[in-house]
């Protein structure tokens, strides 16, 4: 984790703020001033301010499931921010694991882990999210088969990751991906002349979307855990 951002999980202290001590050499990593707030520090370092030790609070983890219309961002924009369903304390800490467009609905995973965020959207980590897919026409027949070899994205060199497609109907599937390029769920149904009607996401690993539209809760230990298994 950044300085800074150790500073401000430690303390009441806005970023600008825990930047100027920093910058003031107030803030000393195993008894060495760092001036540096983008120095990476970790939880075995001995952090102070002010000769006072800091410990940062315990990381978050929460789900969502997003209404359609509402942005994955931390700020409203042209549609509000999911933030604005969350009732707990320091939104501005926390980020988003995996952003879904704005007439997407589904899971939303939210944390201040960074590292815990990364095991969730790096291709390497191979995290399974599952979308429910309507379409605005009948699939072609060699549908399935071509997701699992990968498909060609207009602008992008190379495939896409194996991705697995469940026939429900003739225009409604479940695709597992283990990646998450820009748009990508579209643009897979696109090039293969297809377009989505909706989208939601159902799963990411082993956790569901398994409460009521619009609302949130804490993820379970477990839950927590089984991403970096």
């Amino acid at each position: 984790m950044r300085l800074d951002r150790f500073v401000c999980k430690s303390t009441e202290l806005l970023k600008c703020d825990a930047i100027q001590h920093i910058h003031n050499g107030e803030v000393c990593v195993n008894g060495v001033a760092v001036r540096n707030e983008a120095v990476q520090v970790h939880e075995n370092n001995q952090i102070t301010l002010k000769g006072q030790n800091l410990t940062a609070r315990a990381f978050r983890y929460l789900l969502i499931n997003k209404p359609a219309n509402m942005l994955c961002s931390n700020v409203d924009g042209v549609y509000p921010s999911i933030f604005s369903l969350l009732d707990v304390e320091r939104l501005s800490e926390l980020h988003i694991a995996g952003r879904l467009d704005a007439d997407t609905t589904g899971l939303v995973l939210i944390t201040d882990d960074g590292r815990w965020t990364f095991a969730i959207t790096s291709p390497s980590g191979e995290c399974h999210k599952v979308y429910r897919v309507k379409l605005a026409k009948p699939l072609v027949d060699d549908a399935a088969e071509r997701f699992l070899q990968g498909i060609a994205l207009d602008g992008e060199q190379g495939l896409t990751l194996p991705a697995v497609l469940q026939i429900i109907t003739a225009k409604e599937v479940l695709l597992t991906l283990t990646e998450g390029k820009f748009h990508q769920v579209k643009r897979m149904f696109a090039a293969i002349g297809n377009k989505v009607h909706s989208l939601h996401r159902e799963s990411i690993g082993a956790v569901n979307a398994d409460v009521e539209v619009g609302q949130w809760r804490y993820l379970t230990d477990a839950e927590v855990k089984s991403f970096n298994a």
